[in-house]
């Protein structure tokens, strides 16, 4: 899409509130750690599981982190060229980093031995990161201009996109749709991709090449319906849903922004800049709530998932860490999440209520303490617990998800709408592989079953045929698997006559209607 110049609002400077909830939160990070690396440390990554070990890269190597010691625990070294992007695995148990090479290598982070390497990019691979919902998954990003996503296993590539011009430094994988990679290049574009189709679906920035400023980071939203990029020391917001407009664009920076991070909540976001700043904006009006000052240009950012830990790469090779102690009085939430998560319920309860009248609120006033007959109570509902085979897909457990609909008392449009989804997931082959003759009888009963059945046949056609290419070398092992294989073949057989009988019936009837019609005519 065309590119629609934006306004850029350079916000003033707030004023300092020192009494505020917000302004006492970001305070309680203090008394940073400074660890000395050899070279820049150019980033920094947050385990979302517990302890939250982070991994930080420097030089040729990644190192592993403990939050409660600042202590290093693991070393991986293993590169030949400059390490870069040393990511950790949502579940804590593998690291995957790219070098100047152009090598990207998963690690194993206990024993650091190497498990896969990825070797097709011809530059430098500047991101690499595994996807949050399909973590069997890794994207890299190179300068080679091109966008991979991996499967570990199969040490092969899922998708290649060749859509950007130039060097391809910021990337990730989108956390509510594992489909969507968001990229940023120095082509001055940041780029949506889908990897069902395998292309480009969207494209923000651009417009004039010629003045064009290169994208250095790229975030998206956890609702992944609006995203954020840096340009220089511009941010801007877009909304994806609208077809990736530019909704503003703003700066408080006074040099190129380097790094952003939101924290646990996504209600503030974190923006680490060449010009020794890091600042904090309420996302909801985007103005600048907190500054922090750093010693050296900031080069990456990251908070930990608990909100304990401000950590800062710089140019000069220093990682600042700030440590907050949460009070046990505390809770999960910060002091300001209050406001963000109000709702009418606890407004109605103790808060104020507009009085509605023509034009603008006149008034407000407070309500009674049991609430008067006119006022609206919305009756808070406990979630719906999930089906066990909704909880098997959720943990990626195809096999034990199809198992839990192939027991008797469960319909069969909810076998076959289970069988669909794992269809979408391209996760039926790993589902239906490795079964023995007690495991594959129940998937072959219900085949034979509703093969006939006009709502599910061209589905049954569709898994009969995967389940003959899987099984077919140990055919005549059992009696009871060979039986239903005749008896499935047999039920085809029958119901291609019986098409067959449809389709020269419905000739018949067709050429009495006609006569029927030219004797009436």
């Amino acid at each position: 899409m065309d590119y629609q110049p934006v306004v850029v609002q350079r916000h003033a400077r707030p004023a300092a509130a020192k009494h505020s909830p917000e302004s006492r939160y970001w305070r309680q990070f203090k008394h940073p750690v400074f660890i000395k690396e050899y070279a820049p440390v150019t980033s920094i990554q947050f385990s979302p599981s517990k302890p939250h070990r982070y991994a930080v890269t420097a030089a040729t190597r990644v190192q592993i982190y403990a939050p409660r010691t600042q202590k290093v625990t693991k070393t991986i070294s293993r590169f030949k060229d400059v390490a870069r992007s040393g990511n950790i695995r949502p579940d804590g148990k593998l690291v995957v980093a790219g070098d100047d090479t152009g090598l990207v290598q998963v690690f194993d982070i206990n024993s650091r031995a190497i498990l896969r390497t990825l070797d097709s990019h011809k530059q430098p691979v500047h991101v690499t990161k595994f996807s949050a919902l399909a973590p069997t998954q890794v994207l890299s990003c190179s300068d080679d201009t091109t966008v991979k996503l991996w499967d570990v296993p199969s040490q092969t590539e899922v998708v290649t996109f060749h859509a950007h011009t130039d060097y391809v430094r910021s990337g990730e994988v989108s956390t509510s749709n594992p489909h969507l990679i968001l990229t940023g290049s120095y082509d001055a574009t940041m780029r949506l991709f889908d990897t069902r189709t395998s292309q480009c679906e969207m494209i923000m920035g651009g417009g004039d090449t010629s003045s064009a400023v290169p994208v250095e980071q790229v975030k998206m939203f956890p609702s992944g319906t609006m995203a954020l990029s840096t340009a220089g020391p511009i941010l801007r917001l877009w909304d994806l849903v609208a077809g990736g407009r530019c909704l503003r664009a703003f700066s408080n920076h006074q040099k190129t922004i380097t790094s952003l991070a939101f924290d646990g909540s996504a209600g503030r976001l974190l923006t680490g800049s060449l010009d020794h700043m890091v600042k904090v904006y309420d996302v909801s009006s985007y103005k600048v709530v907190h500054t922090m000052r750093y010693p050296a240009p900031v080069l990456c950012l990251a908070i930990s998932p608990d909100e304990t830990h401000i950590a800062a790469g710089m140019s000069d090779g220093t990682l600042s860490v700030r440590r907050r102690q949460p009070k046990a009085s505390e809770g999960a939430d910060p002091p300001f999440a209050t406001a963000l998560k109000s709702g009418a319920f606890e407004t109605f309860l103790g808060g104020t209520l507009p009085v509605i009248g023509q034009g603008r609120t006149k008034s407000k006033i407070k309500p009674k303490p049991t609430g008067d007959v006119d006022e609206l109570r919305i009756e808070s509902r406990r979630a719906r617990r999930l089906k066990e085979y909704d909880r098997l897909l959720k943990g990626f457990k195809y096999s034990a998800a199809l198992d839990s609909v192939l027991r008797k008392n469960v319909p069969p449009t909810t076998a076959f709408s289970l069988i669909q989804e794992l269809i979408h997931r391209d996760g039926l082959r790993s589902a239906l592989a490795g079964r023995d003759d007690v495991l594959l009888e129940p998937v072959l009963r219900l085949l034979v079953k509703h093969v006939a059945d006009p709502r599910f046949g061209e589905m049954v056609s569709d898994v009969s045929s995967l389940v003959i290419e899987m099984y077919t070398p140990v055919l005549g092992q059992s009696p009871l698997i060979d039986s239903l294989f005749m008896r499935l073949r047999k039920k085809v057989l029958a119901e291609i006559r019986f098409q067959k009988e449809l389709v020269k019936t419905k000739g018949a009837l067709e050429m009495i209607f006609a006569s029927a019609t030219l004797t009436a005519a």
